[in-house]
Parts: structure tokens; sequence; C-alpha cells
């Protein structure tokens, strides 16, 4: 059944920081990260999102209105999964500020809200949505073994010829994944190398 669009949502924490991977990766940004996943990643690094219940029940408007009062230009909706949720409402009362609505999603439930940039990171956890490639401006894989490689370029074969294309480590594997990444990124070049620069930075 097609959830109702939210009035509210769970919600684990909101913060402004700089956008720290990806296409946007430098900006600042006010980023909103919703409760609630059953895609199960292994390496997750909030793990403490998964259970929604444990977090509190926050109005559409109040969340908004802290993304405004920021000065950030864009709002970053992350997870969790948040396209767990009908996001209709959130995004067009963050339209009705003028600023930026950016989504971070596995693409596992079918995409709802208006969205300036959707950022696709499909997971072996769980299958995207096949209506979610449509939607995505940027493909970000992350690399924890050497055979995800192949698996990104299946990934890729979904999405639309204009759409960012990103090879990402895992960041416990970090220092074993980079010059990997690097070598196929060479013999590659419609990929780009996307880091998680706000753990280099010690930022949210």
């Amino acid at each position: 059944m097609k959830p109702e669009p939210s009035e509210s949502l769970p919600l684990m924490e909101d913060f402004l920081t700089l956008q720290g991977e990806g296409n946007f990766q430098g900006h600042l940004a006010y980023f909103i990260r919703l409760a609630g996943c059953d895609v199960g990643c292994v390496w997750c690094d909030v793990k403490e999102s998964w259970p929604a219940e444990q977090h509190p029940v926050v109005p559409v408007e109040e969340m908004v209105m802290r993304a405004k009062n920021s000065g950030a230009p864009l709002v970053v909706v992350t997870g969790g999964e948040p396209a767990m949720y009908d996001l209709n409402n959130l995004t067009r009362a963050i339209k009705h500020e003028h600023l930026r609505t950016h989504l971070e999603t596995s693409g596992a439930y079918v995409i709802t809200g208006e969205w300036d940039w959707v950022c696709l990171s499909p997971k072996k956890f769980k299958n995207p949505e096949k209506s979610s490639y449509a939607r995505a401006d940027e493909l970000k894989v992350i690399v924890y073994h050497p055979s995800d490689f192949a698996w990104a370029e299946k990934e890729a074969a979904n999405v639309d010829t204009s759409c960012q294309l990103f090879l990402q480590p895992e960041w416990s594997k970090e220092k074993e994944m980079v010059p990997l990444i690097v070598d196929y990124i060479m013999k590659n070049p419609q990929w780009r190398m996307s880091l998680q620069t706000h753990k280099y930075m010690n930022i949210p």
C-alpha cells in the first residue's frame, strides 16, 4: 500500500554541514536524516538510524524552518532509507522556502517528492525499484570488494547517460580500495572518485 504524504516524519538528526560526498562535495548543506531502514548494509555507519520507533516524530514544517534558518541553499534528505516514506509534503515545504531539494537513497522504494538532485546509491542487500534508476542524477556505488566494480557497471547500465557516475571506497576499506578505484578510473574515465571528505575533516 502506498503511504500517504507525511505531515510528520521520524527524525534521527538534522544539522548544518558541508556535503562530504559526490557531485556536490564541499557545498554548504542542511541535512535531514530520517530514521527507518530495512536495507541492512553490514558496513552502515549510522545503524542507529534503522529502528524508526526509537526516534522522535517531528512535523515537516518544523524541520524545514530549521533548514531555512540555517542559511544553507540546499537541503539533503538522507537516512536511514528516506524513500520508505511519501516525501511529497516535505519537498513541497522545502521548495516553498526556495531551497534546493537533494535526496540520498538506495532506491529500494519508489521515490516520491519533487527533487532537484537524486543521488542513487544502490545496495546488493536489497535491489532498487526499477523506477529509481530513471530518477537518478548521480549514481554512487560503494566499493567494499574488488568484485564491486563489475556490479557497478551493471548498475550504471540502468541509468540515463547524463547521470554522473561515482565510485566511493567503503570507509573501513579505504586504504585498500582507493588504489584500486584510481586504477579503474584510469581505464574507465566515465567514472569519478567520491570520498567521504567530511570524515577527513571530522565534521558531521
